[in-house]
């Protein structure tokens, strides 16, 4: 767990004789996000119910993609954890090889991808729709109002100027 007091929790810092917390060097605001990379390998495997090798071998397979330390160890965020969970699931009770699970993976993030792309455009249609009103009506208020076009009840139409006297 984070706490503005620093990192504590298994795998991330236990605490101090005595019960103090252990503080994390530099600032004291986090902000977690699910793509926090917080996890070391054994936490991620704990977390997901998977053995330390397997998350090794899915990681080789570009099944899971953790981010890495400067000493290249392994940090898994909680998506990286739910997505170890998924692979399981469809391993296991789906029946499916890693194969097609890295295929159905690279599909879902093409579909999510392309979800945000179809978004950013309908923002866009919006936008571009709203500037073509501001413009129709500003064309609108541009029209001249000394010019009134009059009917007649007979057949015929006069156009009638109206001048305001200056």
């Amino acid at each position: 767990m984070i706490t503005p007091d620093g990192p504590i929790g298994p795998g991330l810092g236990e605490g101090l004789p005595g019960g103090a917390p252990r503080r994390a060097p530099g600032p004291t605001h986090y902000v977690l996000t699910e793509d926090t990379p917080v996890y070391v390998i054994s936490v991620a495997a704990e977390l997901s119910g998977l053995h330390p090798q397997t998350l090794r071998q899915y990681d080789r397979l570009g099944l899971v993609c953790p981010d890495r330390t400067a000493g290249r160890g392994r940090r898994y965020s909680a998506r990286d954890i739910q997505q170890l969970r998924e692979v399981q699931r469809l391993s296991q009770d789906e029946g499916i090889n890693l194969a097609g699970i890295k295929r159905i993976i690279e599909l879902e993030n093409q579909v999510t991808a392309l979800q945000s792309r179809v978004a950013e455009l309908a923002d866009a249609l919006d936008g571009a729709a709203s500037a073509l009103q501001q413009r129709e009506a500003a064309v609108h208020a541009s029209y001249r109002r000394d010019l009134v076009p009059y009917q007649q009840v007979q057949q015929s139409s006069a156009l009638v100027v109206w001048r305001p006297k200056r």
